[in-house]
């Protein structure tokens, strides 16, 4: 009985340090990386739907992803997608091409990022601390 009270839990620990560990992943650290926008939601023909399941994402730069979408209908709706986003990044669309400029983080911008990661690990502390119980 204990034993499977104690498999049940390191399985929801796993998890829950998993799920951290996604989360600090998508957040914008002034460098490009392709998780910052891989688990987007985009509204792909009226279903939500991953930005990783629609095009193919590449940092070919230290400050530029690129994004290359499979459909060209979709092309408008992940730009949209990036605007409203907040990673506030403004992409420039070429033909099926998105290409995003990560510009430098300013001040301001790191003290957001900072607060940010803070709730971040807090909600996983809890999330640890729940499973505990």
């Amino acid at each position: 009985m204990s034993s499977d009270v104690i498999a049940v839990t390191e399985t929801r620990m796993k998890k829950a340090v998993e799920a951290l560990r996604t989360d600090l992943s998508s957040v914008r650290t002034g460098r490009a990386h392709p998780s910052l926008v891989a688990n987007l939601t985009i509204d792909y023909y009226g279903t939500p739907t991953p930005l990783s399941q629609l095009a193919n994402i590449s940092a070919p730069e230290a400050r530029l992803l690129v994004i290359q979408a499979w459909d060209q209908q979709a092309v408008n709706s992940i730009s949209k997608a990036i605007q409203t986003s907040e990673l506030h990044l403004n992409p420039a669309i070429e033909g099926n091409t998105l290409r995003i400029p990560i510009p430098a983080l300013t001040e301001d911008r790191r003290k957001e990022m900072v607060k940010t990661v803070k709730q971040k690990v807090e909600q996983g502390r809890i999330a640890a601390r729940n499973t505990r119980r």
